[in-house]
């Protein structure tokens, strides 16, 4: 079974598009972080994983984020 299943994420966001959205723009964060460790940077620019996970899979460490509520996202209006 694949976790976290997605009627738990559903609670999360208003719409399947949109948690598609929001994970892979997360996903894209986290993968960032982690290029920005291996150069030495600091993480100014991206944010560190919000989670524990046993996971390496970015994003499943995107969707663990979303099914316990660690992300917010709002429309952007032009």
């Amino acid at each position: 079974m694949i976790e976290p299943r997605i009627d738990d994420l559903l609670d999360h966001v208003d719409s399947r598009y949109a948690l598609v959205i929001v994970a892979a723009k997360r996903a894209q964060q986290i993968n960032s972080y982690h290029h920005q460790l291996g150069e030495g940077m600091g993480f100014e620019a991206a944010p560190p994983p919000l989670i524990e996970s046993r996971s390496k899979n970015y994003l499943t460490m995107a969707m663990e984020e979303v099914a316990l509520g660690k992300i917010a996202y709002e429309y952007a209006t032009p």
